[in-house]
């Protein structure tokens, strides 16, 4: 005999379920909530965010407006490895175009884009505060300084 009342749940539900209880009610939560949501699934689908906004009693707009807002928020999915190079001042004066180009051709894919197998994804960044090491180039969170575009594929081949 079986019993159809047991349903499969999605683990990653029920730790948001736990994220929106915890912060219901309160007031100032939108940030943290975010980012909890995006720490469970790796960005913020639009039905995450239609599910934080109901649960808080926040317009639509007002959290799609704060995800878009800040650039640690992201709204597709990334790859498992987050490459970010750094374009800023010092890594844009010590080659960093070159490196940037360097890991575009060997992935395949510019800023904002995802390797078709799920791998790597691409961004470019501001400053990630090593300008003594520039340019630089951070794989989650993994900081490579004093790249050479001849060494990108050697570094990408480490994330393999």
């Amino acid at each position: 005999m079986s019993c159809s009342c047991l349903e499969l749940v999605d683990p990653k539900e029920v730790k948001l379920d736990a994220v929106l209880s915890a912060y219901q009610g309160k007031k100032g939560v939108l940030v943290p909530v975010l980012q909890e949501a995006q720490e469970i699934y790796g960005y913020l689908s639009q039905e995450v965010m239609e599910k934080i906004s109901r649960t808080l009693r926040i317009l639509p707009a007002e959290v799609y407006g704060v995800a878009t807002f800040y650039s640690q928020f992201r709204l597709k999915p990334m790859g498992k490895h987050i490459i970010q190079i750094c374009l800023g001042t010092a890594c844009h004066v010590r080659g960093g175009a070159k490196v940037l180009e360097a890991i575009e051709e060997k992935l395949r894919i510019k800023d904002g884009e995802t390797t078709s197998d799920g791998r790597f994804s691409l961004e470019i960044v501001a400053c990630i505060g090593a300008c003594g090491l520039a340019p630089v180039v951070s794989i989650d969170g993994d900081v490579h300084g004093r790249l050479i575009p001849e060494r990108v594929g050697q570094i990408l081949e480490n994330y393999v």
